[in-house]
């Protein structure tokens, strides 16, 4: 199964579109936001033809976000857990470094994805895999905005830079 996952998208709607784009042409099944969308009209565009989940970033402020994923895809508040491809997935913001820590450490999964930092990687760490797709670029680390691939059946992680 290929994965497509994005985070601190931050209301930037030609981001947004461009990572859209990106998980369209790929051919994607499941697209996994790890939250930070600000407001509801930037949810909206990863309505297509995938399965959607999302979790609340620390900067959704409104709480319309919940009520707008919902129309299409599947809210999983704070946290969620999610078997994808066979694979045990943790999905989280990534507010707290130390949760963050404690998912990758407790064995339970085959991956963790977060955002917050909006500083792209992924790294193993005793048969769990932790995947930081990125976001829009912040100081004092400017970059390019970047989304990530996850093949299920082969574990391959791939960054896609878009901005």
């Amino acid at each position: 199964m290929l994965v497509g996952m994005v985070s601190d998208t931050h209301d930037n709607t030609g981001l947004v579109a461009a990572a859209v784009e990106q998980f369209e042409s790929a051919g994607v099944e499941t697209v996994v936001h790890c939250g930070d969308f600000v407001a509801p009209f930037s949810v909206t565009p990863f309505d297509s033809d995938w399965d959607f989940y999302a979790v609340r970033g620390n900067n959704d402020g409104e709480w319309a976000v919940q009520s707008t994923v919902e129309q299409f895809g599947t809210y999983l508040g704070e946290m969620g857990e999610l078997t994808l491809g066979g694979a045990e997935v943790a999905v989280y913001h990534g507010t707290s470094g130390a949760i963050v820590d404690a998912l990758v450490g407790c064995g339970s999964y085959d991956y963790v994805l977060h955002g917050h930092t909006h500083v792209r990687g992924s790294e193993a760490h005793h048969g769990t895999v932790r995947i930081n797709p990125g976001g829009i670029a912040i100081d004092p680390s400017p970059g390019a905005f970047s989304v990530a691939t996850l093949d299920t059946d082969s574990g391959d992680v791939a960054f896609h830079e878009l901005g």
